[in-house]
């Protein structure tokens, strides 16, 4: 299904990392009716507010990238707001898009969809397999039920609803804040503050052995855009790197693209979440689509954003 340059596609979302990453590639690309809103123009959590909103705009393409998200301090302390939010949040946008007109929806979730021990690399068929991890169980049951209501619609209503599930995600507009971010611009700002101070070392959750795959937003946008054109199936698609580093190279590169030279103590006593995640890209590979952005060289992206906005990055 190819795109129309001039038809109205909305991304929910658009101000977030992800969303923000896909509102700069459709633009880029010369699609003149990309809309989106900010959360004081549009209450996602508001259903009637929602339904106004597509009445009014009629998008003809809807990509769901808002959600709340965070690291595991975060989806440990905060499990009823995120399983409540993330359900509000899409069911008021899958049923708005489906009830308007939409001829094709984009529903984003994550590979914390998938099972605490599922075999590595994991492909889409071990959704519903085994136990979650507990850290963010809230906030991928969530996401299984969007995946759900998308193959619900498609299989009861014919909608073009698809879903994706993307690795652990960086790139421009992350959040650096410590007690909410994700590992790796976690690691960004530990260690630019830690070389700024001088500091001899930064502390480290966990032992540094987990595993851990790590995509580009740029990358993903560019995916999302790829299966929007050439995806049609309502089964879920993975969205990775295809290759994985453990925590402490992780670090140890962070460190190295920044220049840091102190050590690394690894805090055994907090948790270190799921041993390994790393997902199966088979399958959109097989359509055609593969990624293009090296770990370094994102992280050296990531960074140089992070200090050119560090006055209104999120922290």
């Amino acid at each position: 299904m190819s795109l129309k340059k001039d038809e109205t596609i909305f991304v929910a979302g658009h101000r977030g990392m992800v969303g923000n990453a896909i509102h700069r590639r459709l633009l880029k690309d010369g699609f003149t009716r990309v809309i989106g809103r900010t959360r004081s123009e549009l209450d996602l959590l508001d259903r009637r507010s929602v339904r106004e909103f597509f009445e009014q705009e009629r998008p003809s393409i809807v990509i769901d990238a808002a959600a709340k998200v965070g690291g595991i301090l975060a989806n440990n302390e905060q499990p009823v707001e995120f399983l409540l939010q993330n359900l509000t949040i899409q069911n008021n946008l899958i049923e708005a898009a489906a009830d308007t007109g939409a001829r094709k929806l984009l529903f984003l979730g994550s590979s914390c969809i998938y099972p605490k021990m599922a075999p590595q690399p994991i492909s889409e068929d071990s959704l519903l397999t085994g136990p979650l991890e507990p850290t963010n169980d809230a906030y991928a049951i969530a996401k299984i039920a969007g995946i759900k209501l998308c193959q619900s619609y498609a299989r009861q209503y014919g909608k073009n609803f698809i879903s994706a599930m993307p690795t652990n995600l960086y790139g421009p507009h992350d959040n650096y804040d410590l007690r909410n971010s994700h590992v790796l611009p976690a690691f960004i700002r530990k260690v630019h503050e830690a070389k700024q101070s001088g500091a001899k070392s930064i502390a480290v959750w966990g032992t540094g052995t987990p595993r851990r795959e790590f995509l580009h937003t740029d990358d993903l946008a560019d995916a999302c855009l790829f299966l929007l054109e050439n995806y049609d199936q309502p089964d879920l698609v993975n969205i990775g790197y295809g290759e994985d580093v453990t925590i402490r190279e992780l670090a140890e590169t962070v460190s190295d693209v920044l220049g840091f030279n102190g050590s690394l103590e690894f805090d055994a006593s907090k948790p270190d979440g799921t041993p390994r995640k790393l997902l199966d890209i088979s399958k959109i590979k097989s359509l055609g689509w593969s990624p293009k952005i090296p770990l370094r060289e994102g992280i050296a992206d990531a960074y140089d954003w992070f200090i050119k906005n560090q006055s209104t990055a999120r922290r």
